[in-house]
């Protein structure tokens, strides 16, 4: 297992195409801020879905590593097959950091798999968070979390998501 899990939902994102959209102008500025915020974090892997926004949010980090980001494809009514499979891979990491780049319904099932506080889904209007989740450090069968924020302050979030 890693010693560091960073988790981020992916960047803003545009409306179109509807089917796989990238990222906007300020979510590619989003992108550049996570790549500053860990580039010395000791990040060996990084996990993405296989959707365009997912990939766009890494890109800049993987480069700047020269780390080539892992897929994970999320299907469907398939989303607990979809966190087992993250949970797989991290699981096979030994030591180092490893980010996840998520949606906002999948971080906070991933933290919660991964030995972590069960926490509500993220806003749609939320792309600040960066948690940082420590299994290594484990007490009781619970991982330390750290929740960050990284790029430009997202909208107040509306009751009942983060």
């Amino acid at each position: 297992m890693p010693e560091l899990v960073f988790l981020v939902r992916h960047a803003e994102r545009a409306a179109e195409p509807a089917a796989d959209p990238g990222l906007t102008p300020a979510g590619e500025a989003r992108a550049q801020a996570l790549a500053q915020a860990l580039a010395g974090a000791g990040v060996q892997a990084i996990i993405i879905s296989q959707f365009r926004r997912t990939r766009e949010t890494a890109a800049p980090l993987a480069q700047e590593l020269r780390v080539q980001a892992q897929v994970v494809a999320a299907r469907r009514g398939e989303g607990a097959a979809h966190i087992q499979e993250i949970v797989a891979l991290a699981q096979g990491q030994q030591g180092g950091a490893l980010l996840i780049v998520g949606h906002s319904n999948t971080v906070p099932a991933l933290i919660a798999a991964l030995g972590g506080p069960l926490l509500a889904d993220l806003c749609e209007s939320s792309y600040q968070h960066l948690f940082v989740l420590r299994p290594s450090a484990a007490v009781a069968g619970q991982a330390p979390l750290a929740q960050l924020r990284y790029g430009e302050p997202s909208p107040a979030a509306p009751p009942g998501c983060l």
